[in-house]
C-alpha cells in the first residue's frame, strides 16, 4: 500500500486551515480538486474536515463528518479510481470515511485510541502515526524535548507495537513537522530524518507551506512558500523519506522525480 515516492494531495474541507481554508468546502469543488491533484501526479487524495494548525479549537465528531462525507462519496463517485486517505483524529470519522470508500487512516494522534487501531484493522486500512506533542490547542508552546529524536522514535515504537499488536498490517510513519515543534525542532528532523528510518516503516514528510518555511524565508503568505516546500522535500528525499504530503502536487512531483534520477546514477 505504501510506496516509495507516493505523493498524498492536501483536500482541507474546512473553513479555516492555515492555507486552503474555504476554498473546497461543497462537494463539487472538492471533486474539482481532487481531479486535478491527480491530474497532477497525486497518488492519495488526503481529506480533512477537521484544521489542526496550532492553536486552533477541535470540531464535533458530527460537523467534521457532515463535512468530509459527502466530498469522500462525491469523489469516489465521479472518480471512481481515486485513491483516497483520511485526515482525522476520531475513530468513528474513520470507520465512515473507510466505508465511503477510504483506504488509509491518517492520524494526527497517532493512534492513541486503541479504537482507531481497531478500526485500521477491521478494514484493512493502512495507517498513518504521526508524532504530535501535545494538541494542536497547545502543541506551539514553548515545545520542549530533552532527546528529540529518542522520544519521538520511542513514541513510534510504542504506536507500531500496539497496531501490529491490533492486526494493522500496512504501518507508516511521520514525525509531525509543526506539531509540538519549534522551528529549529524541523530543521533538525529534516536534516536528520534517517534517523527514523530504523523503525523500518515508510515515512511520510509533512512541510507543505508550513510556518517555518515562511519565518526563514521572509515569507507570510502560505500559497508563496512553494520554493522553501520543494526544498525541505527534496531534502527529506536525500535522507530517506518516502512519501509527500502536499498541497503543490505538480511541482513537489517534478522535485522528487529528478531528484530520484540524479541520486540513482
Amino acid at each position: 500500500m505504501f510506496k516509495r515516492k507516493m505523493i498524498f494531495g492536501i483536500l482541507n474541507v474546512t473553513p479555516d486551515s492555515f492555507s486552503d481554508g474555504g476554498a473546497y468546502l461543497t462537494p463539487q469543488k472538492a471533486v474539482e480538486r481532487a481531479g486535478k491533484m491527480i491530474e497532477e501526479g497525486a497518488d492519495f487524495i488526503d481529506i480533512g474536515g477537521e484544521s489542526t494548525r496550532p492553536f486552533s479549537s477541535p470540531v464535533s465528531v458530527e460537523q467534521e463528518q457532515e463535512r468530509i462525507l459527502p466530498a469522500i462519496r462525491e469523489i469516489k463517485k465521479s472518480i471512481p479510481s481515486a485513491r483516497i486517505s483520511i485526515d482525522t483524529r476520531n475513530w468513528q470519522t474513520a470507520q465512515k470515511a473507510l466505508e465511503a470508500g477510504a483506504e488509509i487512516i491518517n492520524d494526527v494522534t497517532g493512534f492513541g485510541d486503541p479504537k482507531m487501531a481497531e478500526t485500521a484493522a477491521k478494514f484493512s486500512a493502512g495507517a498513518v502515526i504521526m508524532h504530535m506533542k501535545g494538541e494542536p490547542k497547545t502543541m506551539q508552546e514553548n515545545p520542549f524535548y530533552s532527546d528529540l529524536p529518542g522520544e519521538i522514535c520511542s513514541f513510534f515504537e510504542d504506536r507500531i507495537k500496539k497496531l501490529e499488536e491490533a492486526g494493522v498490517k500496512h504501518i507508516a510513519i511521520d514525525p509531525g513537522i509543526g506539531f509540538g515543534k519549534n522551528f529549529e525542532h524541523n530543521l533538525w528532523i529534516i536534516k536528520n530524518i534517517s534517523v527514523f528510518k530504523k523503525l523500518g516503516k515508510p515515512l511520510m514528510l509533512g512541510v507543505s507551506r508550513k510556518s517555518f518555511i515562511g519565518f526563514y524565508c521572509n515569507e507570510k503568505i502560505p500559497a508563496e512558500r512553494l520554493g522553501g516546500t520543494v526544498a525541505a522535500n527534496v531534502l527529506g528525499f536525500i535522507g530517506g523519506a518516502d512519501m509527500f504530503r502536499v498541497h503543490d502536487i505538480k511541482a513537489c512531483r517534478q522535485a522528487i522525480e529528478i531528484s530520484d534520477k540524479i541520486l540513482s546514477l
